[in-house]
């Protein structure tokens, strides 16, 4: 369970831990492990193919994070919306969009998720409910809110998460939105994915407010500080959150610590941070973490384990064939997807 943030969390004892690991079934560890593999291996090969020049634009890369998204993803339902912002290639994955076609969005490709017109920054699936990577920082926020109060008219009991970095939290739509979800008894679970540094800057240096789940104070919005390397906390406050949207008690805060194993994006120098910063990080990895605990309780023999290795393995190398095999959008797609009314009068030029 999240911590709240007037509380100061205590230490965890051995015998806790073992209760802990038993809360999940053996079947969400191995999706756990299997969809956070898939995410990581995604991205590192995003990363190798970014520096080829196989594909251009920005590219942010999730690396470190997956927690996050396998841990929301078990706690939702189908049914629930997602939206977050330009790091956005984990959040599909995780609800099970097909990595071929992400993979050719990168590539600017037809067969994107968003027909190659959207790139790194703006991955979509309205099948998944996944509403987009969102390249206005903080963005999100209002038009996930608008989502939320669109399902509370609609009568649905389903709830939508907005996803945002500590970077984001300094918008001033943040206070607006919160302010009217918290009036309005919005069903939407506002989630900052704190990696600390924003786009290269710390928390600290930005704000005298180091713990970000007090923003939701003001607005007597409940708040909780959440660890984001473990899928397991993650999970348990997502559902809690999620529980008193669908109960029509409104938003609630989860300020989610996590951290980025890469830059902010691959352009990105990273001086602001040790190399021994990120290794301790990295000593938590949440991939780690649920493959030991497979191990541990002997869930999958290490023959099963290499099979789920490999079946990701073969899955980056289908998406990368399939991207590189599948055509460029045509020039007339320049005039498709912008405006809902069709046969919009344009001038049309190619």
């Amino acid at each position: 369970m999240a911590a709240k943030s007037s509380q100061t969390p205590k230490k965890t004892t051995k015998k806790e831990a073992a209760s802990k690991k038993i809360k999940f079934s053996k079947e969400t560890y191995i999706k756990w492990y299997k969809d956070m593999l898939l995410m990581r291996k995604f991205e590192e090969k995003a990363g190798q193919l970014y520096i080829q020049q196989k594909f251009g634009g920005f590219c942010h890369l999730y690396i470190g994070q997956e927690a996050i998204v396998a841990g929301t993803v078990s706690a939702t339902r189908p049914t629930d919306l997602h939206m977050t912002a330009y790091r956005d290639h984990a959040h599909p994955i995780g609800l099970g969009t097909d990595v071929r076609r992400l993979m050719a969005e990168l590539y600017g490709r037809q067969t994107g998720v968003s027909k190659g017109k959207g790139g790194s920054m703006h991955f979509f699936d309205k099948e998944k409910n996944f509403l987009g990577g969102h390249g206005i920082v903080g963005a999100q926020i209002p038009m996930g809110a608008g989502v939320a109060f669109a399902e509370k008219y609609k009568g649905t009991d389903n709830v939508t998460m907005v996803s945002f970095g500590d970077g984001a939290a300094r918008q001033g739509a943040l206070h607006e939105t919160f302010n009217m979800a918290m009036l309005w008894k919005l069903p939407v679970i506002f989630i900052v994915e704190n990696n600390n540094y924003a786009m290269g800057t710390s928390v600290e240096r930005t704000t005298n407010v180091m713990d970000l789940s007090k923003l939701g104070s003001s607005y007597e919005m409940p708040s909780f500080s959440v660890n984001g390397m473990s899928p397991e906390d993650v999970h348990e406050a997502v559902a809690m959150a999620a529980e008193r949207a669908r109960k029509g008690d409104g938003p609630t805060l989860l300020d989610i610590k996590t951290y980025r194993y890469k830059g902010h994006s691959m352009s990105d120098p990273q001086k602001y941070r040790t190399k021994d910063e990120v290794k301790e990080y990295q000593s938590k990895d949440p991939i780690e973490h649920c493959l030991k605990v497979i191990r541990d309780n002997k869930y999958l023999t290490e023959e099963e384990i290499k099979d789920i290795q490999s079946w990701v393995t073969n899955e980056i190398t289908e998406a990368i064939e399939f991207a590189e095999q599948s055509e460029y959008p045509t020039k007339d797609e320049l005039y498709k997807d912008v405006y809902k009314t069709e046969g919009y009068p344009f001038i049309i030029e190619y």
